[in-house]
């Protein structure tokens, strides 16, 4: 999993604003979409931390696509593969603010998932 871009976004102080995150998965895995179809499936999750000076208001995540493991093709999964974007609402108070936002995520092959991991997305928010 990567960070492509933003690395700095400019906003209005206090009032909420739209930026678009994007994501590229590498070539032979997939990731579970915010909304899995079973309850044992790790979502992917966007967030902020409370002391950043930025707060996320929101965010709008992309629909998984259908995937069927080889081993199971009656069962369909809600994944992310390639490349995706996350849109997210943030406000931020005025000046500048390094933001070490958070993608949790569980990356997955055709034969298994890998354990939960977390990246940093940094941000550097100007606040105007």
């Amino acid at each position: 999993m990567e960070y492509l871009f933003p690395e700095q976004v400019s906003v209005p102080a206090g009032k909420p604003s739209p930026v678009a995150l994007h994501f590229r998965i590498r070539q032979d895995l997939h990731i579970n979409s915010h909304t899995p179809r079973s309850d044992y499936l790790i979502p992917t999750v966007f967030s902020i931390p409370e002391a950043s000076g930025v707060r996320l208001e929101s965010a709008s995540y992309p629909a998984g696509a259908d995937f069927t493991l080889p081993v199971d093709p009656a069962t369909k999964l809600s994944v992310y593969s390639g490349d995706f974007a996350i849109q997210a609402k943030i406000v931020a108070g005025p000046g500048d603010h390094l933001v070490e936002a958070r993608l949790r995520y569980q990356a997955c092959d055709q034969n298994a998932c890998l354990p939960p991991k977390t990246i940093t997305v940094p941000i550097d928010v100007v606040g105007k």
